[in-house]
């Protein structure tokens, strides 16, 4: 099972998310935003309001939509964080 620990926004409907295992994928929901609750979520100037809500371990926003912490991690693309390196 997986938490959010943070999300930023990147663009369109994307999102950064790092999980409790501080592994950081980026989530599109861009296909994910049809049907009730979700439809608001269009509209991008709303869709940026999210925050992550610790009590639920997941974003959410003020319409009270939300999206399973599991389900971001499986949509979730994993970024390759470059490791710092230095030539000696």
């Amino acid at each position: 099972m997986h938490w959010v620990k943070e999300a930023s926004y990147i663009d369109g409907y994307k999102i950064e998310i790092k999980f409790g295992n501080d592994e950081v994928r980026n989530a599109d929901l861009k296909n994910y935003l049809d049907g009730g609750i979700f439809e608001a979520l269009k509209d991008l100037s709303f869709f940026k309001t999210f925050v992550v809500n610790h009590d639920i371990d997941t974003i959410v926003w003020p319409n009270n939509a939300d999206f399973s912490p599991d389900f971001l991690y499986k949509i979730g693309q994993a970024i390759t964080e470059s490791a710092d390196t230095t030539d000696d």
